[in-house]
C-alpha cells in the first residue's frame, strides 16, 4: 500500500464525516446525543458491523 492511497482514504473519510454536520447541524446534534446515550455493547456491535461491511466492500472493490 502506498502512503498516497492511505492519505487519500483518510481525506475521503474526513469529507464524508463532515457532510452531515455541514448539511444538517441540528440533526447531527440530535444523533450525537442519541449515540451518547446508547450502551457500550450496542456501540461495539454497530462498530463491528461497520468494520465487517467496510472490509467486505473493500474486498469487492479491490478484487
Amino acid at each position: 500500500m502506498d502512503w498516497n492511497d492511505f492519505l487519500s482514504a483518510l481525506a475521503l473519510v474526513m469529507v464524508i464525516e463532515g457532510l452531515m454536520p455541514f448539511a444538517n447541524p441540528e440533526g447531527s446534534r440530535r444523533a450525537m446525543l442519541t449515540i451518547a446515550q446508547m450502551p457500550a455493547r450496542t456501540l461495539r456491535t454497530i462498530g463491528l458491523v461497520s468494520i465487517v461491511a467496510g472490509l467486505g466492500l473493500l474486498y469487492l472493490v479491490r478484487a
